[in-house]
């Protein structure tokens, strides 16, 4: 008997073999190229091939979208990125701000449009007026340029503490996270990026009068003016006991502060603290009540603000009365502890404060809910830290690869509208 061929069954693993290999020379050769381009361009390619998967997945959730506030089911992309708080936007881009709080019969103000900070709606009614588009398309555009504009200002912030391919991975973690996918929508997160990590790179490189009039353009995009003016109050309050003690350190700092930077830190401080209460004061002057953001802000809680409580309700309806009470303290202490691991401490003394002071201010103001994932995006530096954890290539492309997968989960969970039993849906 004639012993059967079992070449054709080798054949198929060794062919398997070659393609594979094929494909990682491919891969390897593109990486190659792609690393010779200048910072700018491999930056950019990352960031635009993060929203290209970012709009494939719009488009897919799309596909199942049912019925909804707003549009027929199964709606095209830019119908579907324009809803929630992009309506919102495109109301003030084309209609501005009531000059009278909406209330109801019994008095209580209603939702409007003093929630939402002006400077990008009203970019996108400028842009709107000078190319002819339409409020919801230029707000779009809009967003999408800042968004790439964020990523390249957080690169050269990010070159102050890493080498290129650090700074590099930790820009695709910022353009790849969960919720990275807001910066395509016509929402304000992308322009308040852009102008918060310039703010940054301005006071990381001692730029401080530079650093003013984007404070307050960052102030009037959404409200990180608090945190910020902490930061920098903070700074300035660090660089003089430096500056008095630096014996007392063991080493001198990079380069001691000297009185003009102290001075123009100091104004810088002055600056951002006015700045933020601008909108709140311009919400005064036009309609004439003292707390009318606060009270629009507040229509969304349901309840008046009252500082830290809002951490308490939360951790007792997930985690009972007595584990509820502990949770918002352990959950500060493994933040404290997070910021003591070398990748955080890595960022140095501006980045770390800053981490320090929004998160302090999310403490103290924030209502947690499922908003609550957006509203973490400033927090970008630690992306930064994510990447000096490991140099391993299996290691970030897992990390990113992760990011994919939860912005999956983002956009079919909080971005597509689903009503609960009692009405309404979890806002993205």
């Amino acid at each position: 008997m004639s012993r059967p061929d079992t070449s054709a069954g080798r054949a198929l693993p060794e062919s398997r073999r070659g393609l594979t290999g094929l494909v990682r020379r491919s891969l390897g050769t593109a990486a190659a190229r792609a690393a010779r381009w200048p910072w700018w361009a491999q930056v950019a390619c990352a960031y635009t091939a993060a929203r290209i998967v970012s709009a494939c997945i719009f488009m897919a959730a799309a596909v199942h979208q049912g019925v909804n506030p707003w549009f027929p089911p199964k709606p095209d992309y830019w119908h579907f990125i324009n809803i929630w708080d992009a309506r919102w936007y495109g109301e003030v881009a084309q209609n501005g701000y009531p000059s009278q709080l909406p209330v109801d019969e019994s008095g209580n103000v209603q939702e409007n449009a003093w929630a939402f900070y002006a400077l990008f709606p009203m970019l996108g009614r400028a842009v709107a007026a000078v190319t002819g588009l339409p409020p919801a398309v230029a707000l779009t555009f809009i967003a999408m340029a800042a968004g790439l504009g964020a990523a390249l200002v957080a690169y050269c912030l990010f070159r102050h503490q890493a080498g290129h391919c650090t700074a590099m991975w930790a820009a695709v973690f910022f353009s790849t996270f969960p919720v990275a996918a807001i910066l395509q929508v016509p929402y304000a997160e992308s322009l308040n990026l852009l102008l918060l990590a310039s703010a940054l790179l301005l006071v990381v490189q001692r730029r401080y009068l530079w650093a003013m009039p984007v404070v307050v353009l960052m102030c009037l995009s959404r409200p990180t003016g608090v945190p910020f003016a902490a930061m920098v109050g903070m700074l300035l309050v660090y660089r003089l006991w430096q500056r008095s003690r630096p014996a007392a350190q063991g080493r001198k700092p990079r380069l001691p502060h000297s009185g003009r930077e102290l001075v123009t830190l100091a104004a810088l401080t002055v600056v951002s603290g006015l700045s933020a209460l601008l909108w709140p004061a311009i919400a005064w002057a036009v309609t004439g009540d003292p707390a009318a953001y606060t009270k629009t802000e507040t229509v969304w809680r349901g309840h008046d603000l009252v500082p830290f409580k809002p951490w308490f309700d939360t951790g007792i309806q997930l985690f009972g009365p007595v584990l509820g009470v502990l949770a918002p303290f352990v959950f500060v202490a493994l933040f404290g502890l997070f910021l003591t691991s070398a990748p955080v401490v890595a960022l140095g003394t501006e980045l770390r404060l800053w981490c320090v002071c929004y998160m302090g201010y999310l403490l103290v103001f924030l209502h947690p809910q499922t908003s609550t994932f957006r509203m973490l995006l400033p927090l970008f530096p630690l992306a930064l830290s994510a990447a000096l954890i490991s140099r391993s290539r299996a290691y970030r492309g897992a990390v990113v690869t992760m990011f994919l997968l939860l912005q999956i989960v983002w956009i079919v969970w909080l971005w597509a509208w689903a009503p609960l039993p009692g009405g309404g849906d979890y806002p993205p």
